[in-house]
């Protein structure tokens, strides 16, 4: 397994975005709503990472810099967008793997915190992301203000 990183609009990065939406579609009645550029995910403004197998695309995630106030963010923070593991090649450890090499990355370009939002339908990325050291925190970014949404957050400065 290769985790690489990738443009958000790359091919494989395409396909397995359209996989996601019909994942939130699944479980939410919609897709992910919140504005995604290419130019965001590229460095030193974020990244977005790809996880292969003998060639085939399985796992993806992404971080990009936010620090909109309005939105409820903060200086230095880094969030993920599109975490996602294809249903076959889930327990197999990708997301996390694609976590910590997300964090390494923001980390490295200089971000001190990790937030993300995810939502009440999907558990086990809650159980991902607590399991990992991520803290539910007021609320920030375009679903803020809806029910179902959590938000959670990690420093990644070093003790």
């Amino acid at each position: 397994m290769e985790i690489r990183p990738v443009r958000y609009d790359h091919p494989d990065a395409v396909a397995l975005d359209e996989l996601v939406q019909q994942e939130y579609v699944r479980r939410y009645g919609d897709g992910d709503m919140t504005p995604l550029d290419p130019e965001m995910f590229t460095p030193p403004h974020g990244t977005y990472l790809l996880a292969y197998d003998a060639g085939r695309p399985l796992a993806t995630g992404g971080w990009r810099r936010q620090e909109d106030v309005a939105e409820g963010y903060a200086a230095g923070d880094a969030e993920i967008k599109r975490m996602f593991v294809v249903p076959e090649a889930r327990g197999r450890g990708l997301a996390r793997r694609i976590l910590a090499a997300l964090e390494a990355d923001a980390r490295g370009a200089g971000r001190s915190r990790m937030v993300l939002e995810t939502g009440t339908e999907q558990p086990e990325a809650i159980a991902l992301y607590t399991s990992s050291g991520y803290r539910m925190v007021t609320k920030f970014g375009y679903y803020r203000t809806y029910e179902q949404s959590r938000c959670m957050a990690k420093s990644l400065l070093t003790d």
